[in-house]
């Protein structure tokens, strides 16, 4: 039986200590110096603390999908994989639905639908592990209609270090440990402890049938008129009718790739708040928006609908057929792609929205999805811009959880994708400079130009999706713990239940 303990000297070392990023780790002598396989909470437990004892920096990861370099960049540290911690039932849950922080999203869909048909509001990639999706607040295609996943949290199961050094294992929830309960909702991971899994009392049942739609558009045929035309329609919507609560099971992503590319499209899935699909209403009033946007005013747009099964990605390309819409049985979420499944290189930005673009915004946008740079090729870049609103909105769940943004009513993130390492210069500037100037305009005060500030406009970062970049900000914790007082009270957590800074990266919280 092979160790659980994989060394350089194992075969499967070179394989375990990289990253789904090829851009982590970027340097032979930042490599962790092994990883420890934990199938257990014990023998998590255990490797934690050997790790401690050892001196060892101890790093943890779940499904490997981390957008920046704090997990595998760990010179002379350990990984802590907990990609095979996925119980779903351990003694003492007392009949509460368990999610385990190995758990793929995929998986936990599959298993909470065919056991007790119920499903969690979470991500859409299928292979993205529970631990840090949820930690960081968990948000998917249900979550206009059910909220965030940690809105639904009961319990969290985490292992914790003393000042002494010895790991504690808590089970920490509203009336034990509230603080660290409420920093385990939302605040992300690597920061208070190692967690091992996920209690919910309750959770919503899973639609009985969803309708997948999209709408298509050839750049071929685009100009900068229809495009800020699409864009702003589409956000008008999420603006207005988007907030009534007829409309929060429609979740929809406008994805706009580089003009590279053939096309871009609005894709969409659907059911009406009673898990049915027998009232398209909705769906038919959204498509409507853009008949307008063809080449042909007054023609409809290309709508492309699709039974998607569990491996592919509601952010695939819209397809180019028009035929009636379909239903098709609620099974788990639609999952996959999104996060760079593949092996590649990648960078990735984020914001959110509290209101809709201006037309210097969309302008800006057009430019750079037409900008050509000179040997670098941009045909991996894609802007998704997400619905948001509905449930996530409620005030009041900003101060029983550690995930601030319950203003907005979109949520973009910035993905570029590439595979040669000598792109890397001139895709991370282009996005940088791209990043930048959006949020550089007369909305933005010049204290904090070049950020998504939290203010009237913008609800700050998602810290699901980390970018290093704002550490170039003083103020970056505010971007994506808000401006009032979450960060300080996330600091407080942190001396007291991390008081030797065990859990830290780049942009953990500080203490």
């Amino acid at each position: 039986m092979s160790s659980s303990i994989v060394d350089p000297k194992d075969p499967r070392f070179d394989v375990l200590k990289g990253s789904r990023n090829l851009r982590w780790p970027s340097a032979a002598n930042e490599y962790a110096s092994s990883v420890e396989i934990c199938d257990s909470v014990e023998r998590a437990a255990e490797a934690l603390q050997r790790a401690v004892n050892s001196g060892k920096r101890p790093t943890v990861r779940s499904g490997g999908h981390c957008y920046e370099d704090f997990v595998v960049n760990n010179p002379n540290g350990t990984i802590l994989d907990l990609s095979l911690l996925t119980a779903s039932r351990l003694p003492g849950d007392e009949g509460r639905f368990r999610i385990a922080a190995g758990q793929c999203l995929g998986d936990a869909y599959t298993d909470l639908y065919k056991r007790y048909n119920v499903t969690v509001p979470a991500g859409t990639c299928y292979t993205v592990g529970a631990g840090g999706h949820i930690s960081g607040g968990g948000y998917g295609l249900l979550s206009r209609l059910h909220g965030l996943t940690v809105d639904l949290l009961s319990a969290v199961d985490i292992l914790t270090v003393e000042a002494n050094g010895k790991v504690v294992a808590r089970r920490v929830d509203k009336k034990n440990d509230p603080h660290l309960f409420r920093a385990c909702r939302g605040a992300g991971g690597g920061n208070f402890g190692l967690i091992t899994g996920f209690l919910f009392d309750k959770l919503p049942p899973a639609p009985t049938e969803v309708i997948n739609a999209g709408v298509s558009f050839a750049w071929a045929e685009m100009t900068e008129d229809r495009f800020v035309s699409i864009i702003l329609k589409y956000g008008n919507y999420w603006e207005t009718r988007g907030k009534d609560p007829d409309t929060w099971g429609l979740f929809s992503v406008l994805n706009l790739s580089h003009s590279s590319s053939r096309e871009f499209g609005v894709s969409l899935q659907f059911c009406n708040p009673d898990g049915t699909c027998n009232d398209l209403g909705v769906v038919n009033e959204f498509l409507g928006l853009f008949d307008e946007c063809t080449p042909n005013p007054g023609a409809p747009a290309t709508v492309s609908d699709r039974v998607i099964p569990a491996h592919a990605s509601l952010s695939q390309p819209c397809g180019t057929e028009k035929r009636p819409m379909q239903k098709r049985v609620w099974i788990e979420a639609t999952v996959g792609g999104g996060h760079g499944d593949r092996r590649t290189r990648a960078k990735y930005k984020s914001a959110y929205m509290k209101r809709n673009f201006s037309v210097a915004e969309a302008k800006c946008i057009y430019r750079y999805l037409k900008t050509k740079v000179p040997g670098v090729d941009l045909s991996g870049f894609v802007f998704a811009i997400d619905s948001y609103g509905g449930a996530t909105n409620k005030a009041a769940l900003a101060q029983e959880t550690s995930a601030p943004q319950r203003a907005s009513i979109m949520k973009l993130q910035y993905q570029s994708y590439w595979q040669n390492q000598q792109d890397d210069a001139g895709r991370l500037q282009w996005l940088k400079d791209f990043y930048t100037e959006l949020y550089s305009g007369p909305k933005i005060e010049k204290a904090v130009a070049g950020t998504p500030y939290p203010g009237e406009y913008y609800e700050g970062c998602y810290i699901n999706y980390p970018d290093v970049d704002m550490l170039a900000y003083k103020f970056w914790p505010q971007l994506y713990y808000g401006a009032g007082d979450l960060y300080p009270f996330l600091q407080d957590v942190k001396r007291r239940y991390d008081p030797n800074n065990v859990f830290h990266h780049a942009m953990s919280v500080r203490a």
